[in-house]
């Protein structure tokens, strides 16, 4: 007689196998593999890969490696069942199936490129039979997992749970533990010969419950269950103090039955103040012999048992259920949770909290064996799965997500990197989720390509970022940390930002907004022109001081640099007059060099006569006020003047608005404070000749800076009368605008208005003004604005015709 148990709990999914006396007679009677395969059959795999093994040493071929492959896949081996598919696949027999298989395990242990160059070898393309569909493995949380080194060991640990008092329940087959073999794989059962002391499957104690209490003590607790074997899946009720539990009864006889399988049950027991359980009862729909229970979570809030089991009416292989119970804990009939959650694979483990429900599955689209799934959770339903993604889930196997009151997360895994077949992780909201938005001048999300470098201040680490679909950067950021992010992108300044903390941040998303701002390269933000005397180049002392003006503002601004276009009278010939114009231009470099200016910031272009202001050509006769007019050099102070270089927002300036170039214009403007005043003669609207050199200055700083426009107003002094006084004044701002416009400025960028005598700078009709307080009054004053800006008043805005 051959009598059988099997416990179906696995570790993560299913469930140990218990594999009572098989007589030593049979083996010798049935070949290896053919007594392999019924081993197989009977879930004892371990059993099985190890004769199996033993038969391909002895005579290898194609058919038992196949075998041995199909074993390490379904003990969840995958690195064994990566080489012996690979073994396979050097068969002549392997076909397309066969490199499916290997491609499928190349994918669970990051070897495809080696799958696909296998494949490749043996004339197969692996493009076309490659069928893997894995999850993409976006995380739907922002969670850092780590180890519990202290709780595991070299042995299986998994299903860790919150007890009473702040205790900690989980499972573990570190109790007798013994040498073995056994490779990394999580079923507990039996080779041949049941033993009470231990797994012959393992050659490890059969697993059981463990207790860490709030000071660290680890103690084991023991099942009053009789005949308990393994004893795994706690999950405490609080409100009621009683732990739920799943347990494999050691049942060796059945009458009328030669050969049972013994499944695993639900059970719950009262807990003591010392941690012990007090009685047993069971589930009343545990079945033993017929299907099993297992993974039971206790929601009290909700009044429902969920569990695991694979009872008759599921989807095929374990299903999630729940039965509902009231305040004295009758149990309604099993509900299945339909075909939103449950599959034609495995579903187990299952958690809700809140609005979420968690579970885990080899039935849905996921990254490895087994991934921990997260649903939307209603009293009615539960929809919208989805895998949670790394680094909850891996290549490997992942499941018993739990979630304490402190949204600290624990589930268990088989990962590579572990101490033990399975270990205890635990995982937190540690990563802080960073989303910036980066603009443009319009305010528009910058979607082509920018250098994001963001550094943890903290740690003395990089910080990956991404972009989003929406063009947006994102990055995950450690707590309590400080971060400094630099984005740059060619022809744009560079943007800093060295404020960025997680210290005191309680939110999940930490946002911020950016502005990447083209750098106006080479633009004029002062315009200024200098003189000279027939014939020479020698700077003259009425130069002097816009020159020591300058020198000022480079010295204070490294980003100005200084253009220098010199110029000449038609006077003398045409190559004496191109050497005369470079050497006034060098004469600049040398006075400013005197002034501790570089010359590599002095930019120099020469002219000759080429360039005349006026109609005094060769030949023509010409005032010498008018000639004076052509012997300059106009001086052109540039903001970022290398077109090459890439620059940072200057720090003095870091407020400033550099989407509007016109600011920094006004900026150094206000510093210059040199826009011109015009006077006038008594009863005059003519322009004097020192004021024609001013508006040469301001006719070239308007063609330099095409967006400026210049408003003009007139005015007079008081005597005379008012109709009198406001003809004149507009006579006076209207010589103003015709000069310029005759200089080559656009008509509908200047724009006069007139006030006749009501604006006096000194009230002569109060005090008895001098001649010079009456000359103040006769004036035209200039001021510079934005080509949109607007005016009110007395004012006429002269249009392109």
């Amino acid at each position: 007689m051959v009598l059988i148990m099997k416990n179906l709990l696995k570790i993560f999914s299913l469930a140990s196998l218990v594999i009572l006396g098989v007589t030593s007679g049979v083996y010798a009677q049935k070949s290896k593999v053919r007594y392999a395969d019924e081993q197989m059959v009977l879930m004892n795999y371990k059993h099985a890969i190890d004769v199996y093994k033993e038969a391909y040493a002895k005579k290898p071929n194609f058919e038992t490696a196949v075998k041995i492959a199909k074993a390490y896949d379904q003990v969840r081996d995958y690195d064994q069942a990566y080489t012996w598919w690979k073994t396979v696949a050097g068969y002549q027999e392997a076909t397309q199936e066969e490199f499916m298989q290997l491609l499928h395990a190349g994918h669970l242990t990051e070897q495809v490129q080696d799958a696909k160059s296998t494949i490749q070898a043996k004339g197969f393309d692996p493009s076309t039979i490659d069928s893997w569909n894995s999850f993409s493995g976006k995380s739907v949380r922002n969670l850092k997992v780590t180890a519990i080194d202290d709780l595991n060991s070299t042995e299986s640990d998994f299903s860790l749970a919150p007890g009473m008092g702040g205790a900690m329940y989980f499972v573990s087959d570190r109790g007798g533990s013994m040498p073995s073999k056994m490779p990394a794989i999580r079923i507990d059962g039996r080779n041949k010969y049941f033993s009470d002391e231990k797994s012959d499957y393992t050659d490890r104690g059969y697993f059981n419950v463990y207790m860490k209490n709030n000071e660290g003590q680890v103690s084991e607790v023991i099942s009053n269950v009789p005949g308990t074997m393994n004893f795994s899946d706690p999950s405490y009720a609080s409100q009621k103090n009683l732990l739920f539990y799943s347990v494999t009864r050691s049942i060796k006889k059945v009458k009328r039955q030669d050969n049972i399988t013994v499944q695993p049950e639900i059970y719950f027991s009262k807990v003591g103040p010392d941690g012990k359980l007090e009685g047993f009862t069971a589930f009343p729909f545990n079945d033993s012999l017929k299907y099993a229970v297992m993974h039971p979570f206790v929601d009290e809030e909700a009044k429902r048992l969920y569990f695991v089991s694979d009872m008759p009416g599921g989807q095929g292989g374990y299903d999630i259920y729940y039965s509902e119970f009231d305040d004295e804990l009758n149990f309604q009939q099993p509900v299945n949770l339909g075909t939103s959650v449950n599959t034609s694979g495995n579903e187990t483990h299952p958690f809700r909290k809140g609005s979420k429900f968690y579970f885990s599955s080899d039935g849905h689209k996921g990254m490895g064996g087994l991934d921990i799934f997260e649903a939307s959770y209603s009293p009615t339903s539960v929809s919208g799965v989805t895998n949670m993604g790394a680094p909850v889930n891996s290549l490997a196997d992942d499941f018993a997500y739990r979630e304490d009151k402190d949204k600290t997360v624990y589930l268990s895994s088989n990962r590579k990197g572990g101490m033990g077949l399975d270990d205890l992780y635990m995982a937190k909201e540690m990563y802080k989720q960073f989303l910036a938005r980066v603009l443009d001048c319009n305010g528009d999300v910058i979607t082509d390509s920018y250098l994001a470098t963001f550094r943890d201040k903290t740690r003395g680490i990089m910080v990956p970022t991404a972009r989003n679909p929406k063009g947006e950067l994102t990055a995950q950021l450690e707590p309590d940390s400080d971060f400094g992010i630099s984005i740059s992108k060619p022809g744009y300044f560079t943007l800093t930002d060295e404020n960025i903390t997680t210290k005191g941040f309680e939110g999940d998303t930490l946002k911020k907004e950016y502005k990447l701002v083209p750098i106006p390269y080479q633009l004029p933000v002062h315009v200024d022109i200098v003189y000279y005397d027939l014939d020479k180049f020698v700077i003259r002392k009425d130069a002097m001081p816009a020159l020591d003006k300058l020198a000022d503002l480079m010295k204070k601004y490294s980003f100005l640099d200084l253009l220098v276009a010199s110029h000449t009278d038609s006077r003398a010939s045409d190559e004496y007059n191109i050497t005369l114009s470079n050497n006034r231009a060098k004469a600049v470099t040398e006075y400013l060099g005197a002034k501790g200016i570089s010359a590599d910031r002095v930019r120099l272009e020469w002219f000759g006569e080429s360039q005349l202001i006026n109609d005094c050509g060769n030949g023509k006769p010409c005032s010498e006020e008018n000639h004076q007019l052509n012997r300059r050099s106009e001086l052109v102070l540039e903001a970022f003047p290398d077109p090459t270089k890439q620059y940072d927002i200057p720090q003095e300036l870091k407020d400033m608005d550099f989407c509007q170039p016109e600011d920094l214009f006004n900026k150094i403007q206000e510093e210059i404070n040199d826009i011109p005043t015009i006077y006038f003669d008594f009863d005059k609207s003519m322009l004097r000749s020192v004021h024609k050199q001013e508006l040469e200055r301001t006719a070239a700083m308007l063609k330099r800076l095409p967006t400026l426009m210049l408003y003009i107003e007139g005015h007079t002094d008081q005597r005379g009368t008012d109709d009198y006084n406001e003809k004149l004044s507009e006579r006076r701002a209207k010589v103003v605008m015709d000069y310029l416009n005759n200089r080559g400025i656009e008509q509908n960028r200047l724009e006069y208005k007139w006030f006749g005598e009501t604006r006096p700078i000194h009230d002569c009709n109060d005090v008895t003004c001098t001649p010079a307080m009456h000359q103040l009054n006769r004036r035209t004053e200039l001021r510079i604005g934005k080509l949109s800006f607007g005016y009110t008043g007395r004012q006429k805005k002269v249009d392109t015709m």
